[in-house]
């Protein structure tokens, strides 16, 4: 079994990213291939960077980088589920990858976007893109979800149509592809 870090990056009041995240944490429990874990940026609550050195050193000194570090460190691959605010990701986001360096290199990455009519695709390109700096391997394959409030139901209850399954299962079976492949070259670094 491999580990997953399923991240999710809004912070906000009222924020629905983490119903979002229970639900592709289930997928990919049902796939049976992943330990799964939810790393919630809201309740994490990393400050914006304040560390002296720079992330390549991992020099940290403040005990919730170590703890980030830690969480990271241990993942085979991740999740990232992020709106799309102001045709990007969130900040939050954008900070938490930013705090460390060598963590987060050699490992696949799946993007489970949602926002209004572009279903926070703009949001996923701009991620995919940070991600591969960082030698993460973003996939090709993710799920985005348009108009994402159609989705959640009167219970208050995230409720995917079939397409979106399907979509999720595509990227759960790419994730453990590359995340099988990388295991090999991280291992050989």
């Amino acid at each position: 079994m491999y580990n997953l870090k399923i991240i999710s990056s809004t912070v906000r009041p009222g924020r629905k990213g983490p119903m979002i995240a229970r639900w592709i944490e289930e997928k990919a429990k049902q796939d049976g291939n992943f330990n799964v874990e939810i790393l919630d940026l809201g309740e994490i609550n990393l400050p914006m960077m304040n560390e002296a050195f720079h992330p390549m050193m991992k020099k940290y000194e403040h005990d919730y980088t170590k703890n980030w570090s830690a969480k990271i460190e241990e993942a085979d691959a991740f999740i990232f589920v992020t709106a799309e605010y102001d045709y990007n990701y969130p900040a939050p986001l954008r900070n938490a990858i930013e705090y460390l360096m060598h963590e987060w290199a050699y490992k696949a990455a799946g993007i489970v976007s949602y926002g209004g009519v572009s279903a926070g695709t703009r949001a996923a390109n701009s991620l995919k893109a940070d991600l591969a700096t960082m030698s993460i391997v973003p996939l090709s394959q993710g799920v985005n979800f348009p108009m994402f409030a159609q989705f959640i139901n009167d219970k208050n209850e995230f409720v995917p149509n079939e397409t979106s399954h399907k979509a999720a299962e595509t990227m759960l079976r790419e994730l453990i592809r590359w995340t099988k492949g990388l295991k090999i070259i991280k291992e050989n670094k």
